[in-house]
Order: structure tokens, then C-alpha cells, then sequence
């Protein structure tokens, strides 16, 4: 079991279930909100984040409308971080798509992740879905966090390994790291154990964060250009490795060159090569299984079945994927 499409096998038909209650909860009364939300549908990704709700969930029983609503929520608070995140970074483009603001302008964008915020918060407070509400409002305040953290640290170039994992710890991992925690809470309303799979998501999350990192320096079609990170100057794990293992002088030329000639080819692909001869990818890749091997054992502390299994196989299929 290795690819995504045999995973979702395992959670077939929630996700068929799951596609009409996403679409239900964002129907809109405004008709141009309503095209919108359309939109936002049909250009969904691999629903990565739903398939760790109801796998986290199936772990330990069968899924409940209680599951069904918080993997919506994740999907909810998910969208409207995406639809605001272009906004914020002035992306014209997600996924291959126009992003909203490319289509709509981003006074549209703001109100559209407002209004899936509030659609979100909705459906729990409408459920009595509290412990959920709670799990998922913490994944955004410290999404928020992470964000602004990136935007401090970035400016200065100076960033040290500790503040980056404490970045997509908040940035990345809290969601997916919340996902698990959400499902698990709504077959068991056990804490111990939807803290045991937090912890689990978190792991799972730092990991999936790593390899999106690596994505940079590949050369194959990987869905987003290769050098973005270096051209936005967000500082990713190999390229803090190389920063912190090189001479003095060529870290100078680094730097350099990401303040002031980070959008010319030429510099981007030769900040890439020192980054590979470093011994940057190779010490990036070796963490990211360092925390998809945490994750595995975490969730190794249940009862083995084809659930653990799928979700031990979602696992290794983040740090596997090529896209």
C-alpha cells in the first residue's frame, strides 16, 4: 500500500460522504460567493488532511457525524489559510489553478477565507462539537504565529535550525498535527489518546513540511518552479544547513545574492548547486525520516490493523510523494 489512490481505498466511501457535506457547508445565499465556493471545490487538492481525519478516527471506531464535521472543519480552516496565504504572498497561481485573488482581487479573497473561517466555526458551534472547536482554533492561532515568525526571521536572513522547526511546527504541522487529534477525539472523547495522535500528526506534519522544502531543489515538474523558496527568500532546512556549515566568505555571497539577485536565474541555480555540495538536501532528507520514523513509532503504540496500516502508508506517502 503505497500510493494515495490505495490509501483512500480505506476510507472510499467517508470521502464520497465527505465531498457532499463540504459542498453543503459552503453553499451560499450571495450568488457570487456561491461561484466562488464552486471554484474552491473543484480545484481541491489530494485531501490529504480529511484522509488523517477519518483514518484517525476509524483507529479507534466507526466514523460519526462527529467525524464527518470535523474532518469539514479541517477542510474549512484549511481553504481559507490557502485562500489568504496568496493573498499574503501575492500568488497568482494554486495548485495549477488561478488562485482566487488572481480572479476575484484580494478585497474578495479576505472576505472569502473570512467567510470559510466563519462557516467553520459555525457547523461546530451549531454541534455542540466544542472539544473539536478548540483542537482547531489552537491549529490557527499557531498557523498565524508561524506565518508572522516567517515574515520576522526572513527579513534579517538569520535564522537558526531551532526557530525553523519552531516555524513549520506552527506553520505546517499544527493543522495536519490537529487533523489527527480531531478525528481521533470523535470516536473517543478519550484525551490521552487524542493527545497520543496529536503527537503523531505533529511528527507526520514536521516531515511533510521537510520534503515540500526539498521540492525546491529538484529539477523534475513538481507542480511548483524550482528556486521559489530562494526567489520568496524563505529560509528552508537545506538551505540553513549550508548557511551554517560553509566558510564565511561564501555564506557572505549568499546572502548576498538572496537580498539582492534572487529573482535572476542565473544566481538562484547557483545558490541550488551550493546548497547540493554542502550537504544540504542529503542532511534535510535524513531529518524528514528522522520525524516520519517518530511518527511511525508513535502510532506503532496501537493495536496493529489495515487502519494503522493505511495510516503508517499515508506517512511514508508524504515523504515519498514527487509532487
Amino acid at each position: 500500500m503505497n500510493s494515495s489512490t490505495s490509501i483512500q481505498l480505506l476510507v472510499k466511501d467517508e470521502l464520497q460522504e465527505f465531498e457532499e457535506k463540504f459542498r453543503q457547508a459552503v453553499k451560499s445565499r450571495v450568488s457570487l460567493l456561491d461561484r466562488i465556493m464552486q471554484y474552491v471545490i473543484k480545484r481541491k487538492g489530494k485531501q490529504v488532511r480529511p484522509m488523517f481525519v477519518f483514518l484517525s478516527a476509524k483507529l479507534f471506531g466507526p466514523v460519526s457525524e462527529s467525524t464527518h464535521r470535523a474532518a469539514a472543519l479541517v477542510e474549512l480552516l484549511h481553504t481559507a489559510t490557502l485562500v489568504h496565504d496568496d493573498v499574503v504572498d501575492e500568488s497568482m497561481e494554486r495548485r495549477g489553478f488561478f488562485s482566487i485573488n488572481a480572479l476575484w482581487k484580494n478585497k474578495i479573497a479576505v472576505l472569502v477565507g473570512d467567510y470559510l473561517l466563519s462557516k467553520g466555526l459555525l457547523l461546530s458551534l451549531k454541534n455542540n462539537d466544542f472539544n473539536t472547536l478548540k483542537i482547531l482554533s489552537e491549529a490557527v492561532e499557531k498557523m498565524s504565529e508561524g506565518e508572522l515568525l516567517q515574515i520576522e526571521k526572513t527579513r534579517k536572513l538569520n535564522l537558526s535550525e531551532e526557530v525553523y522547526f519552531e516555524i513549520i511546527k506552527n506553520k505546517t504541522a499544527s493543522l495536519l498535527s490537529s487533523a489527527c487529534a480531531a478525528g481521533a477525539w470523535s470516536t473517543t472523547m478519550d484525551l490521552e489518546k487524542t493527545e497520543q495522535m496529536k503527537l503523531f500528526g505533529e511528527k507526520a506534519g514536521i516531515a511533510f513540511q521537510i520534503k515540500d522544502d526539498l521540492f525546491d531543489y529538484g529539477s523534475a515538474s513538481i507542480g511548483k518552479p524550482t528556486g521559489n523558496d530562494i526567489k520568496e527568500k524563505k529560509l528552508t532546512l537545506p538551505l540553513i544547513y549550508t548557511l551554517n556549515t560553509v566558510d564565511p566568505a561564501k555564506k557572505k555571497q549568499l546572502i548576498y545574492i538572496l537580498k539582492n539577485e534572487n529573482r535572476q536565474k542565473k544566481n538562484v541555480q547557483w545558490v541550488i548547486n551550493e546548497v547540493v555540495e554542502a550537504g544540504g538536501i542529503t542532511y534535510a532528507e535524513q531529518a524528514m525520516n528522522a520525524y516520519r520514523d517518530e511518527a511511525i513509532t508513535l502510532l506503532h503504540q496501537f493495536p496493529q490493523n489495515e487502519i494503522r496500516d493505511g495510516l503508517e502508508a499515508l506517512v511514508r506517502y508524504t515523504t515519498d510523494r514527487k509532487y
